[in-house]
């Protein structure tokens, strides 16, 4: 298995060609990204073809939409391992540039996909679209590989209790607190990467001891309180996580504050992936530091108990990929 990265205009290694292909951002990589990419497989190993994903960087959106900043679900690096992890042979990061996006639908077919890359068949979802201005959709790719008597595959998507995973609704779930509604579409607990500085101390005098969490890349979940988990060196700990500010000190900066259960260490200058298991509150003033306290201590133990039961599910990364999530 292997990743690549290419310009439009080249021509992809020989080993890549003949092979069966999916393009996309599979930002978050959910669930419905892992049935498409499943299916490739699927048609690659039946007819003996290499199994390629495409994924854009930067999103397309950032020269579309100038205005356009909306943090990722993953990271690149995450998002190429996540890929790869379905079972595909390579996958090819398509560096993104304004004259990729002027193509026409056509123009992007004939001279990308069949000239340059060679494609030996396409899967994608229903609503798929490509070329200036999106003008191409899944019935222009349909008809062109019947023309040229090739593979086209349409997955339908993925729906949970009766809504399409996708992820725009994943991302709608975590500005609203919902982690729990997140980990069902991606599949796992949705989790944040960043380097631990330094904080205030208050964490500490109240007796829970806080790890400040900096330079998150992707999208952060709503402000509040939240159960979660922390894989550090092989080991996984419970993780009582506040984002927002603190209005009970009159501490208006937004801040990531992560406890750990049980931990005793250095942490500072480390990168830390944290899980989000469960939203438990909304950030609150409380009328003393006293109250504060009682209140963390309760969150923390309400923390212990929603790790204790999502360590029994077959969703929690285990083995290589905690490993692999942690440090």
């Amino acid at each position: 298995m292997a990743t690549w990265r290419l310009f439009w205009h080249e021509e992809v290694p020989t080993h890549l060609r003949g092979g069966i292909w999916s393009l996309g951002n599979f930002d978050g990589v959910h669930r419905g990204h892992q049935a498409l990419l499943s299916r490739v497989v699927a048609h690659a190993r039946r007819l003996g073809r290499p199994a390629v994903a495409l994924t854009f960087d930067p999103h397309p959106w950032r020269f579309l939409r100038p205005d356009w900043n909306e943090p990722p679900l993953v990271t690149l690096a995450e998002r190429l391992q996540r890929m790869l992890a379905c079972g595909l042979d390579h996958v090819v990061v398509c560096q993104t540039e304004p004259s990729l996006l002027r193509l026409e639908a056509e123009q992007f077919l004939e001279e990308v996909l069949a000239q340059r890359w060679q494609v030996a068949g396409l899967v994608e979802g229903p609503t798929f679209t490509f070329g200036h201005q999106r003008r191409g959709n899944i019935e222009t790719l349909v008809r062109w590989c019947a023309r040229r008597n090739l593979l086209a595959d349409v997955v339908p998507p993925v729906t949970l209790d009766g809504i399409t995973v996708s992820s725009t609704r994943i991302r709608q779930a975590l500005l609203g607190g919902d982690v729990a509604a997140a980990a069902r579409m991606l599949g796992r607990p949705y989790a944040i990467r960043g380097r631990i500085g330094t904080g205030e101390g208050r964490g500490r005098g109240l007796g829970f001891p806080t790890a400040n969490l900096a330079d998150v890349a992707t999208l952060l979940p709503s402000d509040g309180v939240y159960a979660g988990a922390v894989c550090w060196r092989g080991k996984s700990y419970p993780a009582a996580i506040h984002i927002g500010a603190n209005p009970t000190f009159a501490d208006t900066l937004r801040k990531i504050e992560v406890f750990l259960l049980g931990f005793q260490g250095e942490l500072y200058g480390a990168h830390l992936t944290v899980h989000f298991l469960a939203r438990l509150r909304e950030v609150r003033t409380f009328p003393q530091p006293q109250a504060l306290q009682a209140q963390i201590a309760a969150d923390v133990e309400r923390t212990q108990q929603i790790f204790s039961q999502w360590q029994a599910t077959p969703d929690w990364p285990k083995g290589s990929e905690a490993t692999a999530l942690s440090e």
